[in-house]
């Protein structure tokens, strides 16, 4: 990790704990999708400071998706530019489906509570409508949708699209709405909203079924029955969920030869916490000195055949 990144780290967890969250390590004891995890209340964050989020590949995208949404939490960039293009304050972008903005509107956001109401998107800048606040103006001023949309300027049908939410409006639009109606019609964007789980198709399990290393591909097929991820850019190398025993555990393989192990160790604790997950060790044989996480042996691996054997294990 570069000076420049420990700079960025600092000034974002220090935004963060000002907003009253809590913060993980940051994770850089081999290369990760997210920088670190921070959590106030309900509301559970993988932050990735990005300088150009042009450059963060789908695959990085795809793995900071898919764990957000094994832990429930939301996802999110923090960055200045976008194939070398800046980025604007105020405005919210996106990369594979995870939502980016610049610093000062991260910090406007954490601290200041105000959220953004302009979203890029193909071919401009947009604006999400409240279609209940604008139908509301519409019926108390005794409007039809074609007298309000010939009053604002707009077609009937976009005026319908947008009371319907089927259509986001420019942001000229939007101005020129606001300013007709005299009422805020824009919904602000909550950047911290979960990410909503999406059905893993089967070319994705068999990857995962592909895992690099003989002991994480062991790990998988004990868990498979179970809703479990494999990941290769984070601290951890699988996040497995019990709904019904309303747990989840963040868990690492071990090898014998890794030179990071300790920080690596300490880092999936430290994530574990903020996301109030129940954090393991799978190791070959060896024993670990660190007593905070629980350690399972490869031969103790074969004993386990449901969920309740793996939860006595870490407990």
């Amino acid at each position: 990790m570069t000076y420049g990144e420990r700079e960025k780290i600092v000034s974002a967890d220090a935004v963060l704990k000002e907003a009253g969250f809590t913060v993980s390590d940051a994770c850089y004891s081999r290369p990760s999708c997210f920088d670190f995890a921070a959590r106030k209340n309900s509301t559970v964050i993988f932050i990735k400071l990005q300088t150009d989020i042009g450059n963060l590949s789908p695959n990085d995208c795809r793995e900071l998706r898919v764990i957000s949404e094994s832990i429930s939490a939301a996802s999110l960039l923090v960055g200045e530019k976008a194939r070398e293009k800046p980025l604007e304050d105020d405005t919210v972008y996106t990369r594979y489906g995870i939502v980016g903005v610049t610093p000062r509107t991260f910090e406007n956001i954490a601290i200041h509570k105000t959220e953004p109401l302009v979203q890029a998107g193909p071919g401009g800048y947009y604006v999400e409508v409240d279609g209940e606040a604008l139908k509301r103006k519409r019926q108390e001023l005794g409007l039809s949708v074609g007298e309000m949309a010939e009053m604002v300027g707009l077609s009937r049908r976009t005026l319908y699209g947008y009371e319907r939410g089927m259509a986001k409006a420019s942001v000229t639009a939007a101005y020129s709405l606001i300013a007709t109606l005299g009422i805020p019609v824009a919904k602000p964007l909550n950047i911290f909203e979960k990410s909503q789980p999406q059905h893993r198709c089967f070319l994705t399990k068999a990857r995962d079924m592909l895992a690099r290393t003989r002991l994480l591909q062991k790990v998988f097929r004990r868990l498979a029955r179970w809703n479990i991820i494999t990941v290769r850019r984070a601290p951890f190398d699988f996040v497995v969920s019990v709904p019904e025993k309303k747990m989840r555990i963040i868990g690492g393989v071990a090898n014998s030869n890794e030179r990071e192990l300790s920080r690596r160790i300490n880092e999936i604790l430290s994530v574990s916490r903020v996301v109030q997950a129940h954090p393991v060790l799978i190791t070959e044989g060896q024993r670990l000195l660190n007593n905070e996480i629980s350690c399972i042996r490869s031969e103790e691996l074969d004993r386990i055949r449901n969920p309740e054997d793996l939860i006595a294990s870490i407990r």
